[in-house]
């Protein structure tokens, strides 16, 4: 016969199991929406989407962003894809390391066919780094890039190094110099590795270069969003129009609930003709 503490416990168990089930759940939903993508455009997909997801036991949050697991995780699939066969790569992410970022850009620039970024929100900083890399980049009417230039610490690369050009050396303190001359090697090496991924794709080198100094060195602030409009007066290879799979696929990681959501709406399409939803 079965206790009141044994009931208490099995309750416990369940109650704890349900999220990793609804997890899982999730993962295999997620996996069928790819898989309709791969079959309706013959190739194979790659979904870069960092957001926040509530996945442990307590229900915290946990942010993403561009790792070492990501770029190990993107090489192999790259790697398991025919050199026939075209990628589609789903990208959104507020950035992250440059290793890991140089790695994926190099792997999508060296696939012998056509590899095509979709970007239906944002895809700043290392984002963008990524995006450049492919033969086309494919973006939701109001999505965005962003710069490329380096981080140092808290402040762009760009920004210290201008404050040599503003004091007298005797007036800077050695770890401002220090960081500096981190700054500079920083920015000549984001600089050579955007003017790699786009010196094929122009035949006059001078647009390459000029396009390259706009993304690396500090024109704008880190977050600054780079518009549809702006990317394809740049002469980037870009356009607009998001087939209805992709924006579901999205719809698949949503942000974990807040006790007051800032913005609410009826989740269905209109039609100018409806009176009512």
């Amino acid at each position: 016969m079965i206790d009141f503490f044994s009931i208490i416990w099995i309750i416990f168990i369940i109650i704890s199991l349900l999220p990793l089930l609804k997890q899982r759940n999730l993962q295999i939903t997620r996996l069928k929406k790819i898989r309709e993508i791969e079959t309706k455009r013959n190739s194979r997909v790659i979904a870069l989407i960092h957001r926040q997801e509530t996945i442990s036991l307590l229900g915290l949050p946990i942010s993403k962003f561009i790792n070492i697991e990501d770029s190990e995780q993107i090489l192999r699939a790259i790697r398991l894809t025919p050199d026939e066969m075209p990628i589609d790569f789903i990208l959104h992410t507020p950035g992250g390391l440059v290793l890991a970022t140089e790695q994926i850009a190099h792997a999508i620039k060296s696939h012998p066919s056509k590899v095509t970024v979709f970007v239906p929100h944002y895809a700043m900083s290392g984002g963008t780094f990524i995006a450049i890399s492919a033969d086309e980049i494919v973006m939701d009417e109001n999505a965005v890039l962003g710069p490329v230039d380096p981080q140092i610490g808290n402040y762009p690369a760009a920004s210290i190094i201008s404050v040599l050009k503003k004091k007298p050396l005797d007036k800077i303190d050695d770890e401002t110099l220090i960081l500096a001359d981190i700054s500079e090697k920083a920015m000549n090496q984001v600089s050579g590795s955007i003017y790699n991924l786009l010196k094929d794709k122009f035949d006059d080198q001078d647009k390459a270069n000029q396009i390259t100094r706009i993304f690396t060195k500090g024109y704008w602030t880190h977050d600054y969003p780079i518009t549809y409009e702006t990317l394809r007066d740049m002469g980037l290879h870009v356009s607009v129009g998001l087939i209805k799979e992709i924006y579901e696929l999205m719809e698949l990681y949503p942000q974990p609930p807040q006790r007051r959501p800032s913005v609410q709406y009826i989740p269905i399409p209109y039609r100018r003709d409806n009176k009512k939803p």
